[in-house]
């Protein structure tokens, strides 16, 4: 007779302690995953403006966003930041916010000027993908508080609260020439995004900690304040949000204050270095007074 032969008992699985700082690797796949909502969004919108379902291509542009931002906020409170995913982001990003509004720009309003109208789309998605790129070049070396130039996902909310706005009005596309301030503002976008004027990026974390309750009632007055009607408010507000780039850039011009490209940081400008004597220079030491 044969051995019996013993049944393996299966081993418990046995829970490991992560060391301070250290992180699972499962936990780099939930920011990932509103990074691919984000694409999914963009990519919805694409064919909801190719469709002709302008107001469903502005919505899900700024589902974008909203994912957009919350991709990075869950890889920071995670710890779970990777180069991977800051590549990914940026993939993703080029085509919510640089290709789906440029196509839902052209077909909505800038079809009639022919070639003139997709250039145009072209130029937004061109500065788009340069303004990625710098970003990531920069990512290292740039102030947190303040961004080098309109950011993206500013660029593709002002067009989608555009359509929603125009939408709220009429139902009809603009004509021909009616859409000729919107060729111009599609340019204009592009042209923002790979300025270097400075847009405050709303990451100033100590203010916020600072004055908690003040900060809370200002978010739900503009909560309030988006609720009357959304289509109209969130136009004006993002709207206000792309002019405070040049109007900033004319204060600190105005009051003599110097805009550094590298730090994208308002700096005092220089005092001129006062003269020492040439004691102190030649390192001796100054004669007592009498």
């Amino acid at each position: 007779m044969p051995p019996e032969i013993k049944k393996r008992r299966p081993r418990k699985r046995r829970w490991r302690r992560f060391r301070e700082g250290e992180v699972h690797r499962g936990t780099y796949i939930v920011p990932n995953l509103f990074t691919t909502a984000n694409l999914f969004c963009g990519f919805f919108g694409i064919v909801s403006a190719i469709d002709r379902h302008f107001e469903v291509a502005a919505l899900a542009i700024l589902a974008s966003c909203v994912f957009d931002i919350l991709d990075g906020k869950v890889a920071r409170l995670t710890r779970a930041t990777s180069r991977f995913g800051v590549e990914y982001d940026s993939l993703a990003d080029l085509v919510a916010f640089g290709a789906g509004p440029g196509l839902l720009m052209y077909l909505w309003a800038l079809r009639p000027f022919g070639r003139l109208g997709w250039l145009a789309a072209f130029v937004f998605m061109a500065c788009g993908a340069l303004r990625l790129a710098r970003f990531n070049v920069q990512v290292d070396s740039v102030s947190s508080k303040f961004f080098v130039g309109l950011p993206i996902p500013g660029g593709a909310s002002m067009v989608a609260t555009t359509v929603l706005f125009v939408s709220q009005w009429s139902a009809i596309p603009p004509a021909h020439l009616s859409a000729i301030p919107l060729l111009i503002a599609t340019y204009l976008l592009g042209f923002l995004m790979v300025s270097t004027l400075p847009y405050n990026s709303f990451k100033d974390f100590e203010f916020i900690k600072s004055k908690p309750l003040p900060m809370l009632f200002f978010i739900i007055v503009g909560l309030t304040v988006v609720a009357i009607n959304p289509a109209v408010m969130l136009f004006f507000l993002v709207l206000a949000y792309v002019v405070s780039g040049p109007a900033w850039y004319l204060i600190c011009r105005y009051r003599g204050i110097a805009v550094a490209d590298k730090r994208s940081l308002p700096l005092p400008v220089e005092e001129p270095v006062k003269e020492l004597p040439a004691s102190e220079v030649r390192g001796e030491e100054p004669e007592a007074k009498s």
